[in-house]
C-alpha cells in the first residue's frame, strides 16, 4: 500500500485549497516557457514535428517525476513531500474558483466591463463579443471542463501513477492549451498533442461527471437532471470529455449550455447541454460551489485508490 503517495495528494490538495498557484517561479510557467522555445525549432504545418514536441515534451516530464520517486525510495517522508508539492503544483481548483467568483461577483452587480476584463483569465473566447448572459454560459461552462482537466484529472493520475502521473498530465495538458486548438496554425501541429489529451483525460472526465452527479445536492442541484443531461447530450459534444462534465453540470444546476461559442480562431456551434434556462450570475456562484465540492469528493477518493496501489 502507498499510504506516502494518499497523505502527498491529501496534502497538495490543502495547499491548493489554502494558497492557490505559487506566486512565483511556478513551475508550469517554466514549462510553458520550454514548449515555446521546443516550437520555435520544430514548429512546421505537418503532425510528424508535432509528435515529436509532444513526445519530448511530455517524455521530459514523466521522467522527471521518475527521478523524484527514485529519489525517494525508501524514505516515506521525502515521499510524502514531493508527492505533496507536485500535487500542489498541478492542480489550480483554487484559482479556477477565484476566477469563477470574480465574475460572478461583477456579474451580480452589473459591472459587465469588469467581467469582461477577467474572461480571458478563465477561458479563450473574445470577451468582446459576450454580453452578461453569454458571459455567465461561458463561466460556467469553462468552469465544468476546468473542474476535470485542472482538478480531477491530475488527482487521477497522481492515484494512479504518482509524481509521474501528475507531472506527466499537466504537460500534456498545458500542450494542449498551447497548441492543441484548432487555429491555422495548429490543426496539423497541435494534432498529437490534442488527441493524447484526449485520451489522458477519458477516465477523468467521466468520474468528474459522476462526482458532479454525486455532489449535486450539496450546493442544492438537481442530482436527476445531471444524470440524464450527461446521459441524453454529452455525446452530441465535440469533445469527446468536455461535454460529459458539462453536461452534467447543465443538468445539476438546471440550465442549458452550449450554442453558438466564438474564439479568436473562428465560430463554433456547439450542441445545447441541459434543458434549463440561461444561467445568470447566480448560477456562476453555483457552479464555482459545485467544482469545490466535486474537488473534496475527489481528493478523497485519489487518497483512497492510493493506498490500495502497489509502492513502488
Amino acid at each position: 500500500m502507498s499510504a506516502a503517495r494518499a497523505l502527498g495528494l491529501l496534502l497538495g490538495f490543502a495547499a491548493d485549497v489554502a494558497l492557490g498557484d505559487p506566486r512565483r517561479l511556478h513551475p508550469v510557467a517554466g514549462f510553458g516557457g520550454a514548449a515555446q522555445r521546443l516550437e520555435r525549432v520544430l514548429h512546421r504545418d505537418a503532425t510528424a514535428p508535432g509528435v515529436v514536441y509532444t513526445a519530448v515534451l511530455a517524455g521530459g516530464a514523466v521522467g522527471l517525476g521518475v527521478l523524484a520517486e527514485r529519489a525517494g525510495r525508501g524514505r516515506p517522508l521525502a515521499r510524502v513531500a514531493t508527492t505533496a508539492l507536485a500535487t500542489w503544483v498541478v492542480l489550480g481548483g483554487k484559482s479556477l474558483a477565484t476566477e469563477g467568483a470574480l465574475i460572478g461577483k461583477h456579474l451580480d452587480a452589473g459591472e459587465v466591463e469588469d467581467a469582461r476584463a477577467r474572461l480571458p483569465h478563465l477561458c479563450g473566447r473574445d470577451p468582446r463579443t459576450l454580453d452578461a448572459a453569454a458571459m455567465a454560459r461561458a463561466t460556467v461552462e469553462s468552469v465544468a471542463e476546468n473542474t476535470s482537466d485542472a482538478v480531477v484529472a491530475p488527482l487521477v493520475w497522481g492515484a494512479l501513477a504518482g509524481v509521474p502521473g501528475l507531472l506527466g498530465y499537466r504537460a500534456v495538458n498545458t500542450m494542449d492549451a498551447m497548441v492543441g486548438h484548432r487555429s491555422p496554425r495548429y490543426r496539423n501541429f497541435g494534432w498529437a498533442a490534442a488527441r493524447l489529451d484526449d485520451l489522458v483525460n477519458l477516465l477523468p472526465a467521466r468520474l468528474a461527471a459522476a462526482l458532479t452527479v454525486a455532489g449535486a445536492p450539496v450546493v442544492g442541484g438537481n442530482r436527476r437532471g445531471a444524470w440524464l443531461a450527461w446521459q441524453r447530450d454529452a455525446d452530441a459534444h465535440p469533445s469527446p470529455n468536455a461535454g460529459r462534465v458539462e453536461a452534467a453540470f447543465a443538468g445539476a444546476l438546471e440550465v442549458r449550455l452550449g450554442g453558438r461559442t466564438v474564439y479568436p480562431y473562428g465560430v463554433e456551434d456547439r450542441p445545447v447541454l441541459g434543458d434549463g434556462r440561461m444561467p445568470d450570475a447566480g448560477h456562476v456562484t453555483r457552479a464555482v460551489e459545485l467544482s469545490r465540492v466535486v474537488g473534496v469528493l475527489t481528493a478523497a477518493l485519489a487518497a483512497a485508490v492510493a493506498l490500495l496501489a502497489r509502492d513502488r
